[in-house]
């Protein structure tokens, strides 16, 4: 009889359920749900106005698609629950929320719903970058060594700035909440009762190490009083490592669920790292692009080194025995913003007459275009820079318009930015001492758009590889729920067991054309110069003006 595993990948805007065969990989079937508050970056439900830069969402959200995707997902595959051996989780990150002491979130209750500190802080929340600032400015005045596994900044995105803004902004709720939590370990205690916070996500996002802990209490005695105890008192000093078990579906978690009550839960995975294992045979040298809303880069090697300007080094965290690195930049959410904002009337009718997107029309007109033609050179910080600077404060910029450019131009210079953006990141990483020896590339560009990817592959000069799978968050995340139920419980004992058979590449190959990456590289030298230029204290225009935004605006 076949046995299966459940993955769920929670992402930015919606929750992916997917069943996977034990032992082949096979992908019965999947479900999918949009969450319905999506990102509240405007208002809360009620219409509490937000500052600029908040990014929340709803918990409830992430709990009505668990009941609506697995359920669904399953009886399309057509199994029963006994035959599912074990579940696994992944999430955006650092994605945190206020508890009290019985794991409800602070939002739920009367006295904070209309409160926004009491919600989701989203990844993308970037409010706390004051924050972060004096997080960094403190750390590198006492030398703490911490700031080297974080490429020498602390993002704004992560936990640390984002519970200093709670506790400096909205003391009473500060204290109210007995946890902060990632939202992928809060789903964890849902299904199983059992807080267990996992490994990537607190190396990761709230500077956790297997030596040394998180920061020590007189760093965050000096950051603020009220943060000496915070370790013990809001977070949990206990972590766990990936594909470990979190513990067995209770009979509420199966409720939610339409799971079998003790079904395997493993913890949480970070959506963009749990993605490694679909390669298939992964190997120290390997960088995988998880290519959506944003471009993460994932790395392993067998090298622990500090390189500044990358997200994070965390042992262990990516795959066992190897050191996992991230960097992050914004990606789909650039195109996307293009389309929603900058494409004309004519061009929608063009696109419905031929049955296309306007994304795929415009793709087809940007293709049409040679490297250099449009005359147009843009920096990818439509959402700050994740990496290599790690500010959230700098903004997009678009060089070299005139009355005759047009959207398709447009489309092609925010296609090229990322990738001039992905090249700056895969250069940090090799002058560091972290040689790329395979570039793999996963997630829905990846897969439809080849466009996209010849693109990276002119501008990279790389041969980019692509992973078979189109739902490579949640097939590895039923990877790991399967190694979270062994191979006695009819799984896998090691995840690497587990990428060998579930895994693996398409025979598609993208290879760099030597013309076309020749004026790339010309382009490149100018991306970099500007790059420096606005990100590196040349001229801080862009910060000035969001100043003079949030001034306008209170």
């Amino acid at each position: 009889m076949a046995k299966y595993a459940i993955g769920v990948d929670f992402g930015s805007l919606s929750a992916r359920a997917l069943v996977a065969e034990i032992g082949t990989g096979r992908e019965l079937a999947s479900s999918a749900m949009e969450y319905p508050h999506a990102i509240m970056d405007r208002a809360l439900p009620d219409g509490v106005r937000l500052k600029p830069d908040w990014a929340l969402q709803h918990p409830q959200d992430y709990l009505d698609c668990l009941k609506a995707v697995i359920p669904r997902a399953m009886d399309r595959a057509g199994i029963h629950p006994r035959d599912v051996v074990g579940l696994g989780l992944d999430i955006t990150a650092c994605t945190m929320l206020p508890i009290d002491e019985a794991g409800v979130p602070l939002c739920f209750a009367d006295e904070w719903k209309d409160d926004p500190y009491a919600y989701v802080k989203l990844w993308k929340h970037h409010a706390a970058q004051p924050q972060a600032d004096r997080i960094n400015a403190l750390a590198r005045e006492r030398g703490e060594k911490f700031l080297d596994r974080f490429g020498g900044k602390v993002s704004s995105e992560w936990m640390l700035p984002k519970i200093l803004e709670t506790l400096e902004q909205n003391p009473p709720l500060y204290k109210a909440a007995h946890r902060f939590i990632e939202a992928g370990d809060w789903l964890v205690l849902m299904l199983t009762g059992n807080e267990r916070r996992a490994l990537g996500l607190a190396g990761y996002k709230a500077l956790w190490n297997a030596r040394t802990g998180y920061p020590s209490k007189s760093f965050l005695k000096a950051l603020h009083p009220g943060l000496e105890n915070l370790v013990e008192e809001k977070l949990n000093p206990h972590v766990y490592p990936l594909g470990s078990c979190a513990g067995g579906i209770t009979r509420e978690g199966a409720v939610l669920t339409g799971l079998m009550p003790g079904t395997p839960v493993a913890v949480c995975n970070i959506d963009a790292h749990v993605s490694f294992p679909s390669i298939g045979r992964a190997q120290a040298g390997d960088l995988l692009m998880v290519m959506g809303t944003s471009v993460c880069h994932i790395m392993v090697s067998r090298e622990s080194l500090d390189v500044p300007g990358l997200s994070g080094r965390v042992e262990d965290s990516v795959i066992p025995g190897l050191v996992g690195y991230e960097a992050n930049q914004v990606m789909g959410d650039h195109y996307n913003w293009l389309v929603d904002n900058c494409v004309p009337e004519n061009y929608a009718g063009e696109a419905r007459e031929k049955g296309l997107s306007l994304h795929d029309l415009l793709t087809r007109k940007a293709a049409a275009l040679k490297v250099g033609e449009s005359g147009l050179l843009a920096l990818d910080w439509w959402n700050g820079n994740r990496s290599v600077l790690v500010d959230g404060q700098l903004s997009g910029l678009m060089l070299g318009m005139t009355l005759q450019t047009r959207p398709e131009e447009l489309y092609r210079a925010l296609v090229e930015a990322t990738a001039f953006g992905s090249r700056m990141i895969h250069e940090t990483m090799e002058k560091g001492g972290i040689p790329i020896e395979n570039l793999i590339a996963c997630g829905g560009i990846a897969l439809k758009n080849p466009f996209v990817m010849q693109v990276y592959a002119d501008v990279l000069g790389k041969e980019i590889r692509v992973v078979r799978s189109a739902q490579a968050p949640a097939l590895c995340s039923a990877m790991f729920g399967a190694v979270a139920a062994g191979r006695k419980g009819g799984g896998y004992d090691s995840i690497g067991e587990a990428s060998r058979e579930m895994g693996g590449l398409l025979p598609v190959c993208y290879v760099p054309d030597p013309d076309r990456s020749a004026l790339y590289d010309e382009l490149y030298a100018e991306f970099a110069a500007l790059h420096d230029f606005f990100g590196r204290g040349g001229n801080d225009v862009m910060k000035r003006l969001k100043a003079m935004k949030a001034r306008v605006a209170e």
